[in-house]
């Protein structure tokens, strides 16, 4: 064999590796030394011909276990992992003793392998059977394996069970930690290995490290890192020192990313992606776009992933002639003809430019090749609003017979969260049982999507078939208890998962402070309250509906107190404070929190406005009403019909009728349902059924879903005896479907809220509740009759 070892190193093509195989063949060299066979199969899959490697492995009569061990690693160096675990099934069959040079190849292709999953911890039994379990290369082996598939408890045993833990094993345990998303466990380990045993990193171990802290975005612990970097001499290496760039950027800290990029000496197209990566990240678009100018001006190539971080400045800066040239730049250069990598990104330029007809050309020339491009358009059409277009989408790629994805599914389920569209949202439901195609992500959007159309049973009916709940589906149950004025079950939900320990953030106890809010349950609220602060949420917005949870519940105090102690206060903060003592009569408070707001520096919305035109109604102050009605101009806001109700509900209530008709004939736009209930409700309070005689024609050419507009009309004309129009309202609201919402009481005892409405059955003491009424109505009966023979 030695005189032929010249020659396989000579073999610089596939065609000579042929000749030389067929001289091997002539010479008889082929049917009893296994050694030029051996070095034949690593040949030809060195030349890329896998096949005829297996060719010449099965034309031996008698492989043996080393012959085995190198087709199988050549196996795993084409990824052809299924292959090679068959080999090793087949080797195992022949009942030979196999040598330990063969499992690090063996695990590696268990580790590469989806199907097969349980193959490793079958081979792993086998390994210790054969008492290899303690070799250095097996156990490392064995680390990564369990590592990649998931399995990161069998790794930590794996690790916990070796002698000697080398920088290998320790970097394979930080590196599996940072793959399976337990990023703060990879940095613990971290520390210990070169803490608690002292063993020396190496660049590798670094940049895993680096990444680490990247995820948790701790500019700390990145100086920290950097700084151990610096002292071992490691940040001369570039790809260590690309991931420093990344590190710096994803903790928010540019500058720094900056001063990383300036050291590096030869920077490649990976280093100039990553700075142009780093501005996108901070929101720095136009450096990115220079930065792209500036490597091409230096002959830097550059690579696809250059290119999308490039198209995704463009289409945030709306730059559609620049996204236009570099898409034009990577046709030219061919980097993406069939657009496998760049077609979401081009897609999402074009659509945030409004060029929505170039998008869909580009997702029409993709075809059913990347589902990636066609989720982000239906993505971008269901933020936009543009539900009818996302679904036409979906329907297009089931027509095509691709298989929608987790996020297709997702973002199609979120489109039909508006009337009309529910139905459609119930066949996405259906198509989601028939393919099982279904993760939490989906699920959620089921469960939202049911809320939002007030089909509670059937959100219930989803969130009771998910077996491994997160925070997200339990908050999305919450949130839509919450909104649809189920604040009860809310209540009773949230009460669920504090008894349970379950994990609880900020919109938790958001979605339950609103519920709280919604049936003026002061004592839940307090109590929710000090266990927000037990749990360290401290967040603006669980701030701000503490303010208006307790203002609805009457403790005015209290809203006064968490307001002050807010160390940054949002326009909404200062809005819900207006409205808080607006609620509460107290005009000049609220008048002095506008002022205090504005001194700050914070201009105030139409929401800001409407909560101060609403305080004054409360008070009946119609100066300042009418003030600050004539101050929103001054800030450049038009009012719009909401603000034009609240002022003339002022108005009419106060009796002046006429300036409120005014107005509202001078509105820029027609006057809607509820500006023209305000006149009349100020009409029916000061018995002025003249004036609504006088504008039933205008009141007669409004069409509306307000139940409390028709109501209010009806009995209006069942007090003044007009039965014929109180009849043509009740015709109008049966016409347009409208069932006027009862109303209902409730009372709180014992930190439980117990709400009584018309017409309801109650699950508890209902007996014993009309017994106390029918003994009330006796005794009243009795009294009566003894004043009367008095």
């Amino acid at each position: 064999m030695t005189q032929y070892m010249p020659l396989f190193r000579s073999c610089s093509s596939l065609r000579t590796l042929t000749q030389l195989h067929a001289h091997l063949l002539v010479a008889g060299r082929l049917r009893h030394d296994p050694l030029p066979v051996t070095k034949l199969i690593e040949s030809y899959t060195h030349m890329g011909s896998p096949h005829s490697s297996r060719l010449v492995f099965e034309s031996f009569p008698y492989p043996d276990s080393f012959m085995y061990g190198v087709l199988i690693k050549c196996n795993v160096w084409c990824h052809l992992f299924d292959a090679a675990i068959d080999l090793y099934h087949r080797l195992v069959s022949e009942k030979t003793q196999i040598s330990k040079f063969v499992y690090p190849s063996v695990l590696r292709a268990c580790a590469g392998s989806r199907e097969r999953l349980g193959v490793g911890e079958k081979v792993h039994g086998r390994i210790v059977k054969s008492g290899l379990d303690g070799d250095d290369v097996i156990e490392t082996s064995l680390l990564c394996m369990y590592g990649q598939t998931g399995n990161l408890s069998d790794a930590v045993k794996v690790f916990d069970g070796m002698s000697v833990r080398d920088i290998v094993a320790w970097s394979t345990l930080v590196s599996s930690c940072l793959e399976n998303g337990e990023v703060v466990e990879a940095l613990r380990v971290f520390k210990c290995m070169v803490g608690d045993d002292g063993v020396e990193p190496d660049a590798v171990t670094m940049i895993s490290v680096v990444e680490g802290c990247g995820e948790v975005g701790c500019l700390r612990t990145a100086k920290s890192v950097h700084g151990m970097i610096t002292r071992k001499m490691f940040d001369f290496d570039e790809t260590l020192c690309n991931s420093l760039l990344s590190m710096y950027s994803k903790c928010g800290d540019l500058l720094s990313a900056e001063r990383i990029f300036e050291m590096i000496v030869n920077k490649n197209a990976v280093s100039w992606t990553a700075v142009i990566s780093s501005y996108n990240r901070g929101g720095v678009y136009e450096k990115a776009l220079r930065s792209f100018g500036e490597m091409l001006k230096h002959g830097v190539e550059p690579n696809l992933v250059t290119l999308y971080s490039v198209l995704s400045s463009c289409g945030l800066l709306k730059l559609v002639r620049e996204g236009k040239s570099v898409h034009g730049f990577a046709v030219r250069r061919e980097l993406d003809p069939n657009y496998e990598s760049l077609s979401p990104a081009l897609v999402e330029l074009y659509a945030e430019c409004g060029r929505l007809t170039d998008s869909e050309a580009v997702l029409h020339v993709v075809g059913d090749r990347n589902i990636v491009s066609w989720n982000s358009f239906i993505s971008l059409y269901a933020n936009k609003g543009m539900e009818i277009e996302a679904l036409s989408l979906f329907r297009q790629m089931v027509t095509r017979l691709m298989r929608p994805d987790s996020f297709t599914l997702a973002s199609s389920i979120s489109s039909c969260v508006n009337d009309g569209l529910v139905r459609l949202g119930k066949q996405i439901h259906g198509h989601v049982v028939r393919t099982d195609v279904s993760d939490e992500f989906v699920q959620n959007s089921m469960i939202d999507m049911y809320s939002k159309n007030g089909l509670m049973d059937s959100a219930c009916a989803v969130f009771g078939q998910i077996k491994d709940r997160s925070v997200v589906t339990w908050n999305s149950m919450l949130c839509g208890f919450s909104q649809n004025g189920n604040s009860l079950e809310a209540i009773n939900l949230f009460d669920y998962m504090y008894r349970n320990g379950l994990e609880m953030n900020e919109v938790t106890f958001l979605a339950v402070i609103q519920a709280c809010s919604s049936i003026g349950s002061l004592e839940k609220g307090r109590w929710v309250h000090h266990k927000l602060i037990l749990c360290g949420v401290k967040d603006l917005f669980t701030e701000t509906a503490l303010i208006d949870m307790y203002a609805k519940c009457g403790d005015l105090d209290a809203a006064e107190t968490v307001f002050k102690a807010m160390s940054n206060k949002s326009i909404v903060s200062w809005s819900s404070m207006i409205n808080a003592y607006g609620m509460h009569g107290r005009i000049g408070s609220a008048i002095s929190t506008f002022n205090q707001m504005v001194e700050s520096g914070i201009e105030p919305n139409e929401v800001v406005f409407m909560n101060v035109l609403s305080a004054c109604g409360h008070s009946g102050s119609v100066k300042e009403g009418r003030f600050y009605f004539n101050l929103m101009k001054s800030f450049g806001i038009s009012p719009n019909s909401e603000h034009f109700a609240c002022f003339i509900d002022l108005l009419s209530r106060s009796g002046d009728l006429k300036e409120a008709y005014r107005t509202i004939k001078e509105m820029p736009s027609l006057a809607d349902a509820s500006v023209w209930g305000s006149l009349v409700n100020g009409c029916r309070i000061h018995q002025r059924m003249d004036i609504i005689k006088a504008i039933k024609k205008d009141l007669s050419e409004i069409v509306t879903d307000d139940t409390g507009y028709y109501t209010l009309l009806s009995n209006i004309y069942a007090e003044e005896g007009e039965w014929e129009e109180f009849r043509r309202m009740r015709s109008a609201m049966k016409s347009l479907r409208l069932k006027k919402v009862p109303g209902y009481s409730s009372i709180e005892i014992d930190q439980k809220v117990y709400r009584f409405g018309a017409g309801e059955e109650l699950c508890f003491g209902t007996e014993e509740i009309y017994m106390c009424l029918r003994n009330l109505q006796h005794v009243t009966l009795e009294a009566d009759c003894l004043q009367t023979n008095e």
